[in-house]
């Protein structure tokens, strides 16, 4: 019998629909992706739950049952406090879910860990470890912190109750749209991708449930190659919900039964697909939240999925993306749409001249952001010097003009940033 079904789900969806901390989330038509994939795509709008992400459904789950004896864990005493270990997501799930059950809850998280995860992690009440470059050891820490009696360690994927709280947002996707001909969903740990197929399977057995993964923690793929767990020490991708740096024996059980396939995305799919949210859907999504609609800018991927006709849904699972990945994002954007260029300019190194070549590129309503004086180049002749200039513009033919106008001044200029 499989350690996680229908039923289980099901119950979970009753115990969900009793508290107000989880919220059934909307789904929206997306027309860009629509037009993008040719066919009807349906964003399923979880990174708009209150803690950002799905995480909450498993956790509320699992400590609930917990609580009252009746979880996977039947034979452990009444828990007092809960441990868990998290990249970011499943921390606020689970400090969540321990507030609202008035108990104690420690969540160890990897160093690297985005500092807006571990704000809002200690902000609903949890204490915050912090140990490890990576998801793997701060695991691994966590399990020495569940020695005492009455605390019950909630893991963020190999766990059947928070996999059955995960699978309710599968039932709200049928739900919501009956007509689904291809569901596709993140996988990190499993968790979430096993309790969905699950439930989808059930409710909907024509539907397509498909996993989404980065090319730097592909750990699902490789496992169903190897035809056994493949895991990374130092799972590598913008997507770091994701890099759990592989699956449980549980969850990969669960995939081998119910998913129908997977496919592989880069951390470029991922960054355009944060943009393309962001820009035509109005929202913000983290990068593990974007993986399955960055499954619809992979060309590779459309191929295996031929989607012609469809009515799809990706999962945007988690909205809680880093200031600091943000800006990577955009800045990466605005580089290859010609919109932040570096220039190099070559001069006499003489009083005056950085100023007028401003004003040159000012005149033209060019933005420069940042400007370098380089005097100590190897291949620089005796009093010449390089002004590089971070210049902001509107795109190529606006660069055009800027280039045009520092050279009809009598100056050598090199637009550096230039594609070949």
């Amino acid at each position: 019998m499989s350690p996680v079904t229908i039923d289980d789900v099901e119950a979970a969806a009753e115990r969900l629909a009793g508290t107000d901390i989880v919220q059934r989330t909307p789904v929206e038509r997306s027309r860009s992706l629509s037009e993008r994939c040719g066919a009807d795509v349906r964003l399923k709008m979880e990174h708009l739950q209150r803690t950002g992400s799905f995480k909450t459904r498993g956790a509320y789950n699992a400590i609930s049952l917990a609580i009252d004896g009746s979880g996977a864990e039947r034979d452990e005493p009444a828990i007092e406090r809960v441990v868990a270990a998290s990249a970011g997501n499943h921390a606020q799930g689970v400090a969540l879910a321990a507030a609202d059950a008035g108990i104690d809850a420690t969540i160890v998280m990897p160093e690297a860990a985005p500092a807006a995860k571990i704000e809002a992690t200690r902000a609903y009440g949890a204490e915050v470890v912090l140990r490890g470059s990576a998801f793997p050891e701060a695991m691994a820490h966590a399990r020495t912190l569940t020695d005492d009696p009455g605390t019950r360690f909630v893991h963020a994927f190999d766990d059947p109750d928070v996999v059955a709280g995960q699978g309710t947002l599968g039932l709200e996707v049928i739900d919501q749209v009956p007509d689904a001909d291809t569901v596709l969903v993140p996988v990190g740990g499993g968790g979430l991708a096993g309790g969905v197929a699950t439930a989808v399977k059930a409710r909907s057995p024509e539907t397509r449930v498909v996993g989404v993964q980065t090319e730097g923690s592909s750990t699902l793929s490789e496992s169903l190659a190897a035809g056994e767990l493949v895991t990374r020490d130092e799972p590598d991708t913008i997507a770091d919900g994701i890099a759990t740096g592989g699956l449980s024996d549980l969850t990969f059980g669960l995939l081998k039964e119910h998913l129908d396939g997977v496919v592989v995305v880069s951390d470029d799919d991922v960054a355009n697909a944060i943009l393309l949210l962001l820009e035509r859907a109005k929202q913000m999504v983290e990068g593990a939240g974007a993986t399955a609609a960055a499954a619809l800018l992979n060309d590779d991927a459309l191929d295996e999925l031929d989607l012609a006709g469809e009515t799809v849904v990706p999962l945007l699972c988690g909205g809680n993306i880093d200031v600091t990945t943000l800006k990577e994002v955009v800045t990466h954007a605005l580089v290859e749409r010609d919109q932040l260029i570096e220039l190099s300019v070559r001069i006499d190194d003489t009083p005056g001249t950085m100023g007028e070549i401003a004003t040159l590129i000012g005149g033209e309503r060019a933005n420069i952001r940042t400007v370098r004086h380089e005097r100590s180049r190897p291949d620089l002749p005796v009093g010449d010097a390089d002004l590089v200039f971070e210049v902001e513009t509107n795109g190529p033919a606006h660069v055009d003009r800027v280039l045009s106008a520092v050279r009809e001044a009598g100056y050598e200029v090199e637009w550096t940033t230039q594609e070949e």
